[in-house]
């Protein structure tokens, strides 16, 4: 078995990023890790990347959590990958905890992202010691969804990530947060623009033959939080009401003036559920 391979190189941007390359999985995931105390790592939403738990790295670093994000494959510094599935990202990512040595986590995921940390705690339960699943549902596609996920990768193929400011991008905000914070859609934007056709088509496949992961909730033994925007259409509050009401250690929380990715919408809210969820139920 071929060893993991650790490098950081500099962006364009003039940022630094470390990459690893686990050999495993045949994967090669960019993240940052920041911080020393109870590691937190953020699996980020579709068609984003990581830098989109920006909001969210400061307060949890000041208050005292190692802040861990990831780049899932295809999308920010991590190369694309084809072929991967929710299943074998999770399996990646166990395999990025050993090798790292990272202690049991808090592991949170806002939608696709929240797809794979159902993932992780089903097949990798021993590398969780709590769990954060925001605007996200345990449910495969039905057909309906199955036939929009075809013709989203067909807009794709065609416009490239361009296609998604016309469907997609629209309904991840609250219109409040439309007329209100600009600022809001214009980093969802430059997120979603900075992506590859590619990899956002393979996202969209995985995403599309994901397993449902509904009948392995009640096994989550750990202390879970799900969080949902008040205003969401994409995971409406109602699937969150079923979500937590199916993990027998979970806590709902609402995020006012907010859509599908209420971690940018309201930030303030979200950090606070966050935070409050991490002193008191993982102290």
């Amino acid at each position: 078995m071929l060893s993991p391979e650790i490098r950081t190189q500099t962006r364009k941007r003039g940022l630094r990023v470390s990459t690893i390359t686990l050999s495993q999985q045949n994967t090669t995931l960019a993240y940052d890790d920041r911080g020393q105390g109870r590691p937190v790592v953020w699996l980020h939403a579709f068609p984003l990347d990581r830098q989109m738990w920006q909001p969210q790295i400061q307060p949890l670093l000041t208050a005292g959590y190692r802040v861990i994000t990831v780049d899932l494959p295809g999308f920010g510094e991590s190369p694309i990958h084809s072929g991967w599935t929710v299943d074998s990202v999770a399996d990646a990512l166990a395999e990025f905890f050993e090798v790292q040595r990272i202690p049991p986590a808090v592991v949170g995921g806002e939608s696709m992202g929240g797809y794979i940390a159902l993932a992780l705690v089903r097949r990798h339960p021993q590398h969780l010691c709590g769990l954060i699943l925001a605007d996200t549902r345990a449910g495969a596609d039905d057909a309906a969804a199955r036939l929009r996920r075809e013709e989203t990768i067909a807009e794709v193929r065609e416009k490239g990530p361009a296609a998604l400011l016309e469907t997609l991008v629209p309904r991840l905000i609250s219109e409040e947060t439309r007329q209100n914070k600009p600022h809001v859609l214009e980093i969802i934007r430059t997120l979603t623009l900075r992506q590859t056709s590619q990899g956002l088509i393979d996202a969209l496949i995985a995403l599309r033959d994901r397993p449902d992961a509904s009948p392995y909730l009640s096994a989550i033994r750990v202390p879970t939080l799900v969080i949902v925007g008040e205003h969401d259409i994409i995971t409406p509050p109602l699937y969150a009401v079923r979500l937590s009401g199916s993990i027998s250690t979970a806590q709902l929380e609402y995020i006012p003036q907010a859509g599908h990715l209420s971690n940018l919408e309201n930030p303030e809210a979200f950090n606070s559920v966050v935070l409050n969820f991490l002193r008191c139920r993982m102290s």
